[in-house]
């Protein structure tokens, strides 16, 4: 009964949202509650699931340990997020950058937005979970052209067709992958995973591999893989910034959640050297070319989001290289969850105060802009993976389990991430530390923009130095089924 509370918590919020009339405080409190029933009904599944392996209510719903991972990913950032967006929102109506009716439209989005993406994690069908992925980009296409500028409206389109088109691909893959069950009758009224899977067996090894192929690249789509990734710089650089953390911190992990669904049955029918072998290729791929761009970047916006498709590209190698690499994918999914938020509030604080995403026009933050400076300089160590920040080790895991079977990949991927961090120590340092030529006021906007960020470094840093059994056991178990 409590997943119930956890996905309805986000729906309930943007319909009462609809009925607001020139009062963006019940807004707020509405947004505000919704995330804080979602993290508390999560951490609630999270320690029946701790406990007994999984969750489920009715045949319709269930959570398993790689599922409560992303259950509590999108609940944690999803409430910092909500939190964020309270004064960053109001720092925007302040400066008449929008007025009370793109505020509604803002928060409603923004839980429908959550309550696609909760669907998408604990259904148990395949279908459910197309459509609710589906309904991420429909809810995220309209906050994409939130401000209602040319580029940002462009960003939409591109980010609503491509990932329409590519995920109707997805669609004809996950119809190809109920081939098995023809003539198999599921008492429940439809397919779910599990009937799917105990099916396996029976899978023509050719239409197995067509299915994963267009489920890779349908979802691989909505993961940013290049080269589907266009849509992926456009998009989070023009929506809000609390949109964008959650569209790089959240959505895309929920996106490799479904890629990881139909590995796990197309292995049971084929093996589990095609799907990694084509996880290894894309992944590899994603890790290269973002690294060129995070050298030549010149939007400190577009940077984080090459930044993203990087990151997704290392989770799909650690998958594809098996063993401690599936571990360190997991764990790096959850360091990475953490860490893109900071990196999108600093950058939201450091818009307000310059009035650009132009790196150049972005100097001396840290006389200007004190607290924001310190957690955009901590999020940069983090993302690039600099001990003793946790994202160091999931690389180390990372290259570990992939210098002995594929040693020319791993050099690849090493250069890449020397790559990574020389782009970022360039644009970070000139933003921190260039000389500012302006006369910006000096000062912080409110303690509402910078205590979301203040909170995340600290789990970031708690974490480094210190994994909780649970947590290990999740991802532990996560990699045993997966």
């Amino acid at each position: 009964m409590v997943i119930i509370f956890l996905i309805s918590a986000p729906l309930l919020a943007a319909i009462l949202s609809l009925f607001v009339r020139r009062n963006s405080l019940l807004l707020e409190v509405f947004t505000i509650t919704a995330a804080a029933i979602e993290l508390v009904t999560g951490l609630v599944i999270a320690y029946s699931v701790h406990h007994k392996g999984s969750y489920s209510f009715t045949s319709y719903f269930s959570v398993d340990a790689l599922g409560i991972i992303l259950v509590m990913i999108i609940a944690v950032i999803g409430f910092v997020a909500s939190w964020y967006s309270i004064s960053y929102v109001r720092e925007e109506a302040k400066e008449d950058i929008i007025g009370f009716s793109r505020v509604k439209q803002y928060y409603i989005f923004l839980n429908l937005f959550l309550f696609a993406m909760l669907s998408a994690v604990v259904t148990t069908s395949p279908i459910i979970m197309w459509v609710s992925i589906e309904g991420t980009t429909l809810s995220t296409a309209f906050l994409v052209s939130f401000y209602n500028k040319p580029e940002a409206i462009d960003a939409a389109w591109k980010y609503l067709i491509i990932n329409s088109v590519g995920l109707l691909l997805g669609f004809f893959g996950t119809l190809l992958f109920f081939s098995p069950t023809i003539g198999v009758s599921d008492h429940h009224g439809m397919i779910h995973w599990q009937t799917i899977l105990s099916n396996a067996s029976t899978f023509n090894p050719f239409v197995a591999k067509t299915a994963f192929i267009f489920v890779l690249i349908g979802y691989g789509t909505k993961m940013g893989l290049v080269p589907m990734h266009t849509w992926l710089p456009d998009a989070h650089s023009n929506a809000p910034v609390p949109i964008s953390s959650l569209l790089s911190g959240v959505l895309l992990s929920v996106a490799f959640y479904a890629i990881l669904h139909f590995k796990v049955i197309v292995d049971s029918s084929v093996g589990t050297e095609f799907s990694q072998t084509l996880l290894i290729v894309f992944g590899s791929a994603s890790v290269l070319i973002a690294s060129f761009f995070i050298l030549i970047q010149k939007d400190y916006k577009r940077l984080f989001a090459y930044s993203s498709i990087e990151h997704m590209g290392i989770m799909a190698l650690g998958f594809g290289f098996g063993g401690i690499g599936a571990f360190a994918a997991i764990l790096h999914m959850i360091y990475h969850s953490l860490a893109k938020p900071i990196l999108f509030f600093s950058a939201g604080n450091i818009f307000l105060k310059y009035h650009s995403k132009e790196i150049a026009n972005v100097r001396g933050t840290l006389s200007v802009l004190p607290i924001t400076s310190i957690t955009l300089l901590i999020g940069f160590l983090t993302i690039t993976g600099v001990p003793p920040f946790g994202i160091f080790i999931t690389k180390l895991y990372l290259l570990t389990a992939g210098i002995k079977e594929h040693p020319v990949v791993t050099a690849i991927v090493l250069f890449s991430f020397a790559l990574v961090f020389a782009g970022f120590l360039r644009h970070v340092v000139s933003m921190i530390f260039g000389r500012n030529g302006e006369s910006i006021p000096k000062g912080e906007l409110n303690t509402g923009t910078i205590l979301p960020s203040i909170v995340l470094v600290s789990i970031l840093i708690i974490l480094g130095f210190y994994l909780p059994s649970s947590i290990k056991l999740l991802i532990e178990t996560a990699v045993s089924n997966y």
